[in-house]
């Protein structure tokens, strides 16, 4: 399994606006809050000058990110139809540098087009093992990819397939390190197709290219025309719709990347973020008041209801591709944001997730405190002076007719009934953290 935490303080930012509210207070006198209230609005843009376009385009504080690994410890049992039992690796942390660029203005200033590139480097003092050294028995993510994207075609396709998978020993599991399952190795049945198709890239990683790559442009709104709109999404990849799910509702691009809110916020607000990693929205609500070094700040979490099924939550229809095949609460099949692996994403230990995928996996238990995903953010100015953003990636098991264990194999997450796992389905392979 694959674990992604982010935590990140931005505590300097927050008491800077807050000075900056003070010195207003004294100079404005009466009608104080009102006035507070609007310079404020004009401070917080994304513009030339502003006071906090500069840690915009390039965050202070370090952030870091953590990886956690589930090491399937009985994979012959599980290929027999046990349950898969899993030992949790890490972490691996890793400095990540984020800054904007190509920061541009667009339509006379109310835009700002921008790319984060992120880079990452391998800190060992807050690493519980050496990536370059650590072995972790995983689902063949390459063989399912694979496998997903032929499972439909003819059997007189698939043999010929089949019998050449089995002949390169080409197995349901692998044993990597952790450095080469993340940032890439050369896979000897990708390098095989490749051979035959040479758009196929023979390396595979889980980060492979992402160290030192961005997630695609952005524009956004600056704020300076609605306070409303500060750090809004306007396109990605200059599109103001994705075109990857069913619905219109499932491919909008909904509110910021998480990075900026705008100030004075309210408890009784849903805030909207686009998450790239997900090809897809989410909503938060407020929790609760938090303290945060001293800062005050509002928690708003993402309900059950953002990974709920489509027949428990009608929103989400449109991101169930495969009628007939849609997964249950808590889990998002999101292969067609993934090149067609078959990647299905949950919270950490399947938190909020329907009981029989909990059930269906040994060595995995849901804490609340422990795999929640949160903002905390001061509500006078809007900036995240913490978070914690758990997304966890899956790998679906395909059933293949010919690969030795496929039809076999004990499932998690595409379980026919609540008291077993069916025999084609999910299994988990690894999760990111992010902190500061």
């Amino acid at each position: 399994m694959m674990k992604c935490k982010i935590c990140l303080i931005y505590a300097s930012i927050v008491l800077g606006a807050l000075m900056i509210i003070a010195s207003i207070g004294i100079m404005l006198g009466g009608n104080l809050h009102s006035r507070i209230e609007q310079k404020l609005k004009g401070e917080i843009t994304l513009t030339e000058g502003s006071k906090v376009f500069a840690t915009w385009k390039d965050p202070p504080p370090p952030v870091f990110m953590e990886f956690f690994f589930f090491n399937v410890t009985n994979p012959d049992g599980f290929l027999a139809g046990e349950k898969p039992i899993l030992t949790q690796m890490g972490p691996y942390a890793y400095r990540e540098y984020r800054p904007k660029e190509n920061v541009t203005f667009v339509e006379n200033g109310s835009k700002v087009s921008a790319l984060t590139r992120k880079t990452f480097v391998f800190v060992p003092e807050m690493s519980a093992g050496d990536p370059a050294v650590d072995l972790v028995t995983t689902v063949n993510i390459p063989a399912m990819a694979v496998m997903n994207k032929l499972k439909d075609v003819s059997f007189w396709v698939r043999s010929p397939i089949a019998m050449f998978m089995t002949s390169i020993k080409t197995g349901v599991f692998m044993t990597q390190t952790v450095h080469d399952l993340l940032w890439g190795y050369k896979d000897p049945l990708l390098s095989r197709m490749s051979a035959i198709k040479p758009e196929v890239d023979e390396n595979f990683g889980l980060m492979l290219y992402k160290n030192g790559s961005d997630d695609g442009e952005f524009v956004y709104y600056t704020g300076e025309d609605n306070y409303l709109d500060y750090g809004r999404i306007h396109t990605w990849k200059g599109e103001k719709l994705l075109s990857l799910w069913a619905t219109n509702q499932s491919n909008m691009i909904n509110g910021s990347d998480g990075s900026a809110f705008h100030p004075f916020l309210t408890k009784e607000e849903r805030l909207d973020v686009f998450t790239a990693d997900l090809c897809r929205s989410i909503h938060m609500l407020f929790e609760k008041e938090v303290e945060v070094k001293g800062i005050p700040a509002y928690r708003y979490t993402p309900p059950r209801a953002v990974l709920a099924s489509g027949k428990n939550n009608p929103e989400n229809e449109g991101f169930c591709l495969e009628k007939g095949k849609c997964l249950d609460d808590g889990v998002l099949n999101v292969a067609v944001c993934r090149k067609g692996a078959p990647v299905v994403v949950s919270f950490p230990h399947f938190y909020l997730a329907d009981n029989k995928y909990v059930n269906a996996i040994e060595g995995i238990s849901p804490v609340h405190e422990h795999h929640q995903t949160f903002l905390d953010l001061n509500p006078t100015t809007g900036v995240p002076v913490r978070a914690a953003k758990e997304p966890r990636s899956t790998l679906n098991l395909i059933e293949f007719p010919g690969i030795a264990k496929t039809e076999t194999s004990y499932s998690p997450v595409n379980p026919k009934d609540d008291d077993s796992a069916g025999k084609n389905g999910t299994f988990i392979g690894m999760t990111p953290v992010e902190k500061s």
